[in-house]
């Protein structure tokens, strides 16, 4: 399924911009090609630079890279509950509650990467096994309408939004 096939809009602009910044691509195209880049990304920040951050109170690049990896997670499920037909309603999660608490400080690149590489691999397997009318089914997570390949296409377009904040504010 690609983008420009997306049946359901992302429930507010928020989740928009997610999408937007992918363009028309195919998403398990997607999901394997940033299995392939996202880690050689992390790979190239520079030794010492995981607990820079560009502001007070602003999260470091450690935590943004658990805060992608954690989002993944939690998209994820959603995406696993909507396909199996489970129509309770999911709350939200607070991210900002996530990145504190994840200790990503005491995180190495190593360990970023590979609990990265684990959390997409498992994506993909779970999206590779959806068909059309799978994808098509809907549910609601932090009281907002959803379906399965939305949550697939924000899990792509919310790492690539976050890796050009890293490049553009954290890396440049």
């Amino acid at each position: 399924m690609r983008t420009s096939e997306l049946k359901i809009a992302p429930p507010i602009p928020f989740y928009k911009t997610y999408i937007d910044v992918l363009g028309d691509v195919d998403l398990l195209e997607m999901l394997e090609r940033q299995l392939k880049n996202f880690p050689k990304f992390i790979e190239n920040i520079p030794d010492g630079k995981l607990s820079y951050a560009y502001g007070p109170e602003k999260w470091t690049i450690a935590q943004v890279l658990l805060h992608i990896i954690d989002s993944e997670r939690v998209f994820q499920y959603r995406s696993l509950r909507f396909s199996r037909g489970d129509s309770t309603a999911l709350p939200g999660f607070e991210q900002d509650l996530y990145a504190p608490n994840s200790r990503a400080e005491t995180r190495s690149k190593e360990s970023l990467i590979e609990e990265y590489i684990a959390v997409r691999q498992s994506t993909i397997t779970l999206y590779r096994s959806f068909d059309a009318k799978t994808l098509s089914k809907q549910g609601v997570a932090s009281n907002l309408p959803w379906n399965v390949a939305t949550l697939g296409f924000v899990i792509c377009g919310h790492q690539k939004y976050h890796r050009n904040i890293l490049r553009e504010r954290y890396l440049s």
